[in-house]
């Protein structure tokens, strides 16, 4: 008798940040074909590294790399610690203890926890967990087109891609709202409604500044200021006339100069750290870089809205829809809890998000696609 060849199914997963990357690379392991889009240049989203250009003071051309996303990120439950020894083993992380300046502002959690960071630069993580899979860089999706043969993508008013079985969105909660409006109303209705902080971040080199430091002691490498302006300094000696700075604003005041232009903000984060350090930086060089949707607000993802029968909805990790084939993750529905800029709770709750999804979709394989009126809640599995 002959043997009836199936294709595995398929998924677009869209965003690689970590819960896209890690969601992808899960449902890969488990035999599928998956395809990776996001509109960035590469994977890593908030895991972000910046390398740029500039001139020292004999006129040298020189390259510096900065983290300014997560600037490390800590790990609680053992799944995660052990995911992430696999990493270093790899030499796609390291363990991480940066010395805190004194006077800091408690970090929420443990001072003593260990922390990591990709190696050799923060998206290196996610680079590890996408790689061999087909993946489609600068590629925004503007829209999901349902099909009696699979979701098809749609970008710049074109499609892209092949039909797909399944579909994963791995966004920010505000840009995953208008892609699930057609399909899940109630759904878009609760990622509209998530509240995420966010960050504008000043990314500099500066000769070393060797006094007037606010703790007096230069060998610290982070700094959580009690008060002001700064949420988070982070200083690296990266040679005897080279220092690298990374400054992350205050959620309230990035929200008050969302909208502010970049040379406007770039001056106000400079003399926010003159005023803190009580010294002012010889800066060779900075940029800044406003993060819309940094980290989700305490206890916003806590809120959870009826469905449209009105029957309540459990605290989830990820969202399922197998009959359509549909599926949300994200850091804002990690169980992990939010912590302040620098502690790096949200790695976790992103990648244990994107697992659970993994897990959700291959415990309940998409259905036989039925076409839903628009907007109708249709069937969907018990969120995990």
């Amino acid at each position: 008798m002959d043997t009836i060849q199936t294709a595995p199914p398929s998924a677009a997963v869209v965003g690689a940040g970590m819960a896209g990357s890690a969601c992808a690379q899960a449902l890969a392991s488990a035999g599928w074909q998956v395809q990776v889009f996001d509109k960035s240049r590469g994977p890593g989203g908030r895991l972000a590294t910046r390398r740029m250009g500039w001139t020292d003071a004999q006129g040298q051309l020189r390259q510096s790399q900065l983290h300014h996303g997560a600037p490390g990120f800590s790990a609680r439950s053992l799944p995660f610690v052990q995911w992430l020894q696999q990493a270093v083993d790899q030499g796609v992380a390291e363990a991480w203890r940066p010395l805190v300046a004194s006077g800091s502002r408690p970090a929420g959690d443990d001072p003593y926890l260990l922390r990591y960071r990709g190696l050799p630069d923060m998206p290196a993580l996610c680079r590890w967990l996408v790689q061999g899979l087909p993946t489609h860089w600068n590629t925004p999706v503007d829209r999901l087109l349902p099909a009696p043969e699979g979701w098809r993508l749609v970008c710049g008013g074109q499609p892209v891609g092949p039909a797909f079985d399944a579909v994963v969105l791995a966004l920010p909660p505000a840009q995953a709202a208008p892609l699930l409006a057609a399909h899940r109303r109630d759904w878009a209705q609760r990622a509209s409604l998530v509240l995420m902080q966010p960050c504008w971040t000043l990314m500099g080199v500066s000769e070393p500044l060797h006094a007037g430091l606010a703790d007096g002691t230069p060998p610290w490498q982070i700094a959580r200021p009690q008060q002001g302006v700064l949420a988070c300094v982070l200083r690296e000696a990266a040679g005897p006339d080279e220092w690298r700075w990374v400054l992350h604003a205050r959620a309230g005041w990035s929200r008050q100069h969302l909208e502010d232009l970049p040379e406007q903000v770039l001056p106000e984060l400079q003399g926010a750290l003159q005023a803190w350090l009580g010294a002012a930086p010889a800066w060779r060089h900075a940029v800044v870089h406003r993060w819309r949707y940094a980290v989700p607000a305490a206890q916003s993802v806590a809120v959870d809205l009826p469905e449209e029968d009105d029957v309540p909805l459990p605290p989830a990790s990820c969202w399922w829809d197998a009959t359509q084939g549909l599926g949300v993750c994200g850091d804002f529905l990690g169980h992990a809890p939010a912590s302040p800029v620098g502690s790096g709770g949200t790695v976790e709750g992103a990648w244990a998000s994107g697992r659970a999804l993994a897990a959700r979709v291959m415990a309940v394989p998409p259905a036989v696609r039925q076409a839903t009126p628009a907007g109708r809640a249709a069937p969907m599995t018990e969120m995990r």
